[in-house]
């Protein structure tokens, strides 16, 4: 199993940042990677074997819109990934929070899907063939559900880490351990305001210009930058050094 090779080969440095108190792939974690994996089986370009090869390169022409929806399937792993990791929680609420997480992910793909292809493979062309692919005003209601969506997935791990953070003397983690638990959940505190932020500008655009509030996705690379300075310095501040 791809976990079990990764806890394996995970660098001894990433655990002395944060002590692991889970090494062995766990039930819960068992089941989340049959429901990513048939989440990937979803995104997949095709199914069947093109047989001409105008088939073949119709099929090609949708790999980056692929490309681009695993790796955003592979984060939402790997950040659960590390959390059980690091906590190797199995009690009832994180049970149910990541049913709720994977839930999400299967609703999530679909409009993940949909959204890269349309950016991707067919462009800005609103047509494709003699059918119509999105009209103008359906495009407020597909950036509405994909927000709400990936704010959704993300609103789990904000109350996974603040579950954490609440058990922080029964998993025996130390002053940095729930500093670093803490920023974490603020941090993804950031990938929750900033789609509903694009909900909200969807809705108040008019309805051909919904699809600018996609540009604000853009935020969420430096948003994330100058958090994560200032959290820097206040653990500088705190413990002497910046790890």
């Amino acid at each position: 199993m791809f976990r079990k090779k990764l806890i394996d080969k995970s660098s001894e440095k990433a655990q002395r940042r944060f002590n692991w108190r889970s090494h062995e792939v766990l039930r819960i974690e068992a089941f989340s990677d049959a429901v990513f994996a048939f989440a990937v089986t979803l995104l997949i370009v095709s199914l069947e074997v093109p047989e001409t090869f105008d088939e073949l390169l119709h099929t090609m022409s949708g790999f980056l819109a692929f490309a681009v929806s695993f790796t955003l399937l592979f984060q939402i792993w790997y950040t659960q990934f590390v959390y059980f990791r690091r906590y190797g929680m199995q009690d009832m609420f994180t049970i149910v929070v990541n049913a709720a997480l994977l839930f999400l992910v299967l609703f999530y793909v679909y409009p993940l899907k949909f959204l890269f292809r349309i950016l991707l493979t067919i462009g800005p062309v609103q047509h494709e063939g003699s059918k119509v692919i999105i009209t103008a005003e359906q495009l407020p209601a597909l950036m509405i559900i994909y927000g709400i969506g990936f704010a959704s997935i993300y609103l789990m791990f904000v109350l996974m880490y603040w579950h954490a953070s609440k058990k922080s003397e029964e998993l025996g983690l130390d002053e940095k351990e729930v500093f670093k638990t803490r920023t974490k959940m603020y941090l993804y505190c950031i990938n929750v305001v900033i789609p509903l932020m694009t909900v909200a500008a969807s809705l108040m655009l008019p309805e051909n210009k919904a699809g600018m509030s996609g540009f604000l996705y853009f935020l969420i690379g430096p948003a994330i930058m100058i958090f994560y300075n200032i959290r820097k310095k206040q653990h500088k501040k705190a413990f002497g050094d910046e790890n």
